[in-house]
């Protein structure tokens, strides 16, 4: 049965499934990384596919930009679906000035300046953490991949563009790695309903410096955290 916002049919989407937020970076990985891959949604827009890797099935959707957007998707996938396992595939804005374009941050929790989880959690802060299985896998084959990653907190935003100057020192101060728009949300939910939620980025934005990937970059540049993952989710 299709939801309001996923028309695909029951079963076609595998019980894994990667979250990229922008749908075109979702079709990029179904054509570049997964075997047999085919549509089963396009609503709104929101590229959705289920093919395989190493013979495993799985899917990846288009999330959305957002916790609201976000929190849409991961519930429909799994309350309609039976999708058991979500992982965020995204960038994000490096808060530690050690921290490089192109490198890999895990998230294994996230604070954030939403109030969803608050209202989740009766009017009380709750800090929701990533899958323990799934990063201790990811973790597991990012050395072999050649990658260095950096797993630890970070900060999820409704704002993509912020004018308050104390918050980035604060972030930073926190030993915050990362800003990002998702995870916080995806890692609430998938605590509640007892699946597998975790969020792999790749660095495309340096705070402090400026410096930030161009648009083809972001569609595209985020082969070695989908090989990652892939690796990890196989």
């Amino acid at each position: 049965m299709s939801t309001p916002h996923l028309g695909a049919e029951p079963g076609a989407f595998a019980d894994t499934v990667l979250l990229p937020g922008d749908p075109l970076r979702a079709r990029h990985i179904a054509e570049q990384f997964l075997d047999g891959a085919v549509e089963v949604n396009r609503v709104r827009g929101m590229l959705g596919y289920t093919g395989s890797y190493r013979g495993r099935p799985i899917s990846v959707l288009g999330s959305g930009m957002g916790m609201p957007s976000c929190l849409i998707y991961a519930t429909e996938l799994i309350r309609a679906y039976g999708v058991r396992r979500l992982l965020r595939l995204g960038t994000a804005g490096s808060l530690q000035r050690d921290l490089k374009l192109g490198e890999l941050v895990l998230a294994t929790a996230a604070s954030t300046d939403s109030s969803l989880n608050r209202r989740r959690f009766d009017g009380m802060d709750y800090a929701p953490p990533a899958g323990f299985a799934l990063c201790r896998r990811i973790a597991e084959v990012a050395e072999p991949n050649g990658a260095t990653l950096r797993a630890g907190g970070v900060f999820s935003t409704d704002r993509f563009y912020s004018d308050d100057p104390a918050l980035l020192p604060l972030l930073e101060r926190m030993g915050l790695l990362a800003v990002e728009m998702e995870a916080a949300a995806l890692f609430g939910i998938a605590v509640e309903h007892g699946v597998e939620a975790g969020c792999l980025l790749t660095i495309s934005d340096e705070l402090h410096s400026g410096q930030r990937f161009s648009a083809s970059q972001r569609e595209e540049g985020l082969a070695l955290a989908t090989r990652i993952a892939l690796d990890a989710l196989a």
